[in-house]
């Protein structure tokens, strides 16, 4: 190349440079158009439908989120004080379901699969710790949600590592979760007491625990070959204290646990599927004492705890028979109990254990395998999860979103300085601007004057 050639080609790289400043931005660093309650478009506010955001910039929207009527609907609804509460349905989903609402948004996205990063997020309106189970809407339910809508365009808090440019985001999916901060915290951490586990020669695990208030819950699993565990499923199961589990390679699986109130032994029978979920069979009383243990030993089980009057501990030989178990042999046994928090199959082994994790409490629930120490028994992480001010420090532990109202500018300000993603919602008025501006300026009036022209640098 000659060097007129070399010169318009450094030319042609320079301007093109000038011309997409933000090539190499930083994404913390970077500003986006953002809406607040994005979903109720003009009947609160001036934003028109979530589509003409999209197609006009936003790169940041907001969909409130309620339980009721999950069980109905097996979906949640969008709402701002309930479902159908100012929502606007003009060039939106006719429907109020979560499901329909997140579609509109992906296939937005997949059309258009150089868009800067977008952030979706979902604002909980309703405590969703009292929802026991997948099929009762807990948290497995709305990473579902999400990674059903987005797929693979999902980027997941783990891979979200140093700085990345906008540009190596074009086309991402940042699920992010707001709203009630009991649900937010539960997301990040379990906590129990009493923890036992089971594992079978596929990999397959089971945790249970109680409450330490006369809950029981469990956590099903699948233990990868680098030993993290991907936890599947989390429900309530029955009242008691103390549970032990045993698990065998056809997915049975046999729990024992104390009652809360008096010294009787109790088993349940359930049987483990292939997404993790359990299906549990009654309960039923098989003697009195204290702390049960039991394990499967051939083609049978054995069944080992104390007595509730003495040191001694005493035997059973069990039988699955349908729904329940029968027990035989009834008898004393200077045998240990058996183990209960920690278990091994086929090379595989795994320990559990209750202990803090920087700021979280003492009953977090975590587990050991021969390549995870210490790790949290909680929902996977498909989504973020935001920390706003007053917020305890367990969810600012490694937050990488923060949150306040647009007034709070000491919040926002010292957050942006800090390198991390700040939304100012409610940003109604220039007054709220800020040096450095929030990355998610969300305002109610995104197409007023004052709003487009202190975001003109926004990133699209």
């Amino acid at each position: 190349m000659n060097r007129l050639g070399a010169y318009l080609t450094a030319l042609t790289t320079a301007s093109a440079l000038i011309a997409s400043p933000a090539a190499s931005q930083p994404f913390a660093s970077s500003v986006f158009l953002a809406t607040h309650n994005s979903y109720s478009g003009n009947v609160d506010g001036a934003k028109n439908s979530i589509p003409y955001q999209l197609d006009h910039g936003v790169r940041f929207v907001e969909l409130d989120v309620h339980d009721n009527d999950y069980a109905a609907n097996h979906d949640y609804s969008v709402g701002h004080s309930g479902p159908g509460d100012l929502v606007d349905h003009a060039g939106n989903p006719a429907s109020n379901l979560l499901h329909d609402w997140l579609a509109v948004i992906a296939g937005w996205s997949a059309a258009h699969p150089t868009h800067a990063p977008l952030v979706v997020m979902l604002d909980l309106k309703d405590d969703l710790t009292d929802n026991y189970s997948f099929a009762a809407g807990n948290l497995t339910a709305v990473n579902q949600e999400l990674q059903s809508a987005f797929g693979s365009s999902i980027l997941h808090p783990a891979d979200y590592v140093g700085s990345p440019s906008v540009d190596s985001l074009r086309g991402r999916v940042l699920p992010l979760l707001s709203g009630d901060a009991g649900t937010r915290t539960e997301y990040k951490r379990d906590v129990g007491y009493h923890p036992a586990v089971a594992i079978n020669s596929h990999g397959q695990i089971v945790e249970v625990h109680d409450s330490g208030a006369g809950a029981l819950w469990y956590w099903t699993g699948t233990v990868a070959a680098d030993g993290t565990v991907n936890w599947l499923r989390h429900g309530k199961y029955d009242s008691g204290t103390t549970p032990a589990v045993a698990l065998n390679d056809a997915g049975q699986l046999v729990e024992v646990h104390q009652s809360q109130t008096a010294s009787t032994l109790w088993h349940h029978v359930g049987q483990l599927g292939s997404d993790g979920e359990i299906t549990w069979q009654a309960s039923h009383q098989y003697d009195s004492g204290v702390t049960p243990t039991v394990a499967f030993s051939g083609s049978g089980l054995v069944e080992i705890h104390k007595s509730q009057s003495s040191s001694q501990n005493w035997t059973w030989n069990g039988t699955l028979s349908g729904s329940t178990v029968s027990w035989t042999g009834n008898a004393k046994t200077s045998n240990a109990l058996l183990p209960r928090s920690s278990a091994s199959a086929a090379g595989r082994s795994i320990s559990v254990y209750t202990g803090a994790d920087g700021p979280t409490e003492a009953q977090t629930l975590r587990y050991t395998t021969s390549g995870v120490t210490g790790g949290r028994i909680r929902y996977q992480q498909t989504a973020f999860d935001e920390f706003q001010a007053g917020d305890s420090a367990t969810l600012q532990q490694g937050a990488v979103f923060y949150a306040a109202t647009a007034t709070n500018s000491s919040f926002i300000v010292s957050a942006r300085q800090s390198g991390h993603l700040v939304r100012g919602w409610d940003f109604d008025s220039a007054s709220d601007a800020t040096t450095p501006l929030a990355n998610y300026p969300a305002s109610n009036t995104p197409w007023a004057p004052w709003y487009q022209s202190l975001t003109a640098d926004a990133v699209q």
